[in-house]
């Protein structure tokens, strides 16, 4: 009896954040993707399909599994290459990321959609180092965010990348600057900027409230530290509000600042989300909210014309009105951070000052809001992503 060499499959293609998370967007329920995809790992597992299911799984709230089946992944490969629809590449993105959730990462996958621009994927953890042999590139961008897991990595990648063959956007040392209780201090005393002190305090400092910490006086605002979207932050109004808070929570590290007031008068608050893109600011977004933790998703935008409305009028005179009352302002926190691609949360007081609430290179920014709700915003979004590649074709053209 002859036996046939069966030939091995061929890996399964890499979906990718970006692709799924618009499905999301659109109301597209994931759960059987999900299935389908944890059938394919049992049968051959294969790192694609194990990174786009880690992806599903955390975008359907399930974020521990998610790392679990990430960690997974990363065993069998550390390299993922999102499928593009372009014949023709005009230049070759080698980005950095680390393991984590969807925060831990710059949202390049979306930066880069539908671009003629190609992206490799390269994932560094503590027990694995960037590996030796890469995919050709023209140039490196760093997308992994500030965290306390990310600090050695972050330091190692500094080293790594000092003498690089090809030009480096957002150096490592740079984006281990930005935690909340450093980048204060980085942007401190601009004129024209409010970011309160943020102090980095431990649960046994805490116990005798604060006394202690002359910088901080109630009420303040308190989170864990590498908490992100708000999660466990809260505005605390005297001392037995705050040790109510310390019983409720595990966390041993917090991050505490003064609450600033930004409500305007017409009783609402408004966040704005900026990019700082070579020197230019961009608007991804303005939250308008009764209440003063705005985040865009639960900010009611969706519900309200009026907020849509208003909305489409700053994005219209962004440039020519916030970018330009706020342009010293917002260049010299440019230069301070160092950085070619960072984002702000930030607000305005109401006499006038930027009040700034976080400096990130990793804030989500994409085109995925519904364009019959949304349809100002797709061509504000499509300056940002346009931005963003020049500034990747620039670095990679200029002498260096």
């Amino acid at each position: 009896m002859t036996t046939v060499a069966q030939e091995n499959p061929k890996p399964a293609k890499f979906l990718g954040l970006a692709k799924l998370m618009r499905q999301v967007f659109a109301g597209i329920d994931l759960a059987p993707l999900g299935n389908d995809l944890i059938e394919q790992a049992k049968n051959q597992p294969c790192a694609n399909v194990l990174m786009d299911l880690a992806f599903v799984l955390q975008l359907r709230g399930q974020r521990e599994v998610a790392l679990s089946v990430q960690a997974d992944a990363l065993s069998l490969q550390q390299i993922y290459t999102p499928a593009s629809t372009a014949t023709q590449h005009r230049l070759r993105v080698l980005a950095l990321l680390s393991h984590g959730d969807l925060m831990a990462n710059t949202p390049i996958e979306f930066l880069l959609e539908d671009s003629d621009i190609a992206l490799n994927l390269v994932y560094i953890t503590p027990s694995l180092a960037l590996p030796t042999v890469l995919p050709e590139h023209d140039v490196v961008f760093v997308a992994m965010a500030q965290s306390d897991d990310n600090m050695l990595l972050l330091a190692e990648l500094a080293n790594t990348l000092a003498h690089w063959s090809t030009p480096v956007i957002n150096a490592p040392d740079f984006i281990a600057r930005l935690s909340r209780n450093d980048s204060c201090n980085v942007v401190g005393n601009i004129p024209g900027v409010l970011m309160p002190v943020t102090l980095r305090i431990n649960r046994q400092q805490l116990q005798h409230g604060l006394q202690p910490f002359t910088e901080l006086t109630y009420p303040i605002i308190i989170r864990p530290v590498d908490s992100h979207a708000g999660h466990d932050l809260e505005k605390i109004d005297d001392e037995d509000m705050l040790l109510a808070y310390l019983q409720n929570k595990l966390t041993k590290q917090f991050y505490l600042a003064n609450f600033i007031n930004y409500q305007s008068e017409d009783g609402f608050f408004r966040k704005y989300r900026v990019l700082l893109i070579a020197g230019k600011a961009y608007l991804c977004h303005l939250g308008i909210s009764t209440h003063w933790m705005i985040h865009y998703l639960n900010a009611g935008m969706t519900e309200s014309q009026a907020k849509r409305d208003e909305e489409a009028r700053v994005m219209a005179d962004f440039e020519a009105l916030f970018a330009n009352k706020h342009q010293a302002a917002l260049q010299a926190i440019y230069t301070r951070v160092g950085l070619a691609y960072v984002g702000l949360d930030c607000g305005e007081t109401p006499d006038g000052q930027l009040v700034i609430f976080e400096i990130d290179s990793c804030m989500m920014v994409h085109a995925l809001d519904p364009v019959d709700l949304f349809p100002y915003k797709q061509p504000h979004m499509q300056k940002i992503f346009t931005a963003f590649q020049e500034l990747l074709i620039n670095a990679a053209t200029s002498p260096h």
